[in-house]
């Protein structure tokens, strides 16, 4: 454990060097929640039936979206382990006294906890300072705001147990695209980035409640704004705990079992 916290720092002071491409990345995301905003408040002023989340905790759902976008996105990716892969330099991986699925996750963990760090903090400032109709409002009680961070915190857990997968596939496929195009599609769509899961059509709603992708995004998004009840969360903690377990003994395995297969050749 001591080389996987010591992999986990080292990456995380690493990463909130990049204090200039964060920038970039603050006017970025607020540039696309106001379009975001802009379009939902439209669509609710013309909506002719009641939609079970509110404008204002819709509003609260982007500007979260946004803040914590590192924490949700599966196009946040490592490049190196996939050169790692595909170029055979996985051999020095091999050599390292620790195990290579705990030191990646730990490097992923790291890198998507040190982004978000740079990014999320001038976003959520100017976001409470916004005019009522489009700023974040706080949560309805401290209960809600504790029941955010754990279940946020886990749910970046999940996220990137999950995202192991595209990295183990590469193993049996040689190349990272496939893997990344389905992932990026799937896990953006079931997880509400794209189309927030209140929204969705019911028989969607049930796709999305299966899978695992709404854990990191919808779910501590939701706590947040009060669509989802503390009772509801407390609940919803114990599903996350379960889907890491098993993405993390499933991950190990598939990992396990792929390196048993690895060739490499020359010198």
């Amino acid at each position: 454990m001591k080389v996987y916290a010591s992999v986990f720092k080292m990456r995380l002071i690493n990463g909130l060097q990049y204090r200039t491409a964060a920038l970039a990345g603050v006017a970025t995301q607020f540039f696309w929640g106001f379009m975001f905003i802009m379009i939902y408040e439209a669509f609710y002023q013309n909506a002719s039936v009641k939609q079970p989340i509110t404008l204002e905790q819709l509003i609260d759902y982007v500007w979260l979206q946004q803040a914590f976008l590192a924490f949700i996105t599966f196009w946040f990716r490592d490049g190196e382990i996939f050169d790692l892969i595909t170029s055979g330099n996985i051999a020095y991986e091999l050599c390292r006294p620790s195990g290579i699925y705990g030191f990646w996750y730990s490097k992923l963990v790291a890198q998507r906890l040190s982004s978000a760090l740079l990014r999320c903090f001038p976003i959520l400032i100017i976001a409470f300072l916004l005019p009522e109709h489009y700023g974040l409002s706080v949560p309805p009680g401290i209960d809600a705001f504790i029941m955010f961070i754990v279940t946020l915190l886990l749910g970046l857990l999940v996220l990137v147990a999950t995202s192991m997968f595209i990295y183990i596939s590469v193993f049996y496929t040689m190349s990272p695209t496939g893997s990344q195009l389905l992932f990026n599609i799937i896990g953006d769509f079931f997880s509400g980035v794209l189309i927030p899961i209140p929204l969705m059509p019911e028989w969607l709603q049930r796709i999305a409640y299966i899978l695992p992708f709404r854990l990191a995004s919808d779910l501590p998004f939701r706590v947040y704004s009060g669509n989802i009840p503390v009772e509801e969360a407390m609940k919803s903690i114990l599903i996350q705990l379960i889907w890491l377990g098993i993405l993390v003994v499933s991950g190990r395995g598939l990992l396990g079992k792929a390196l048993k297969r690895v060739v490499v050749q020359g010198g």
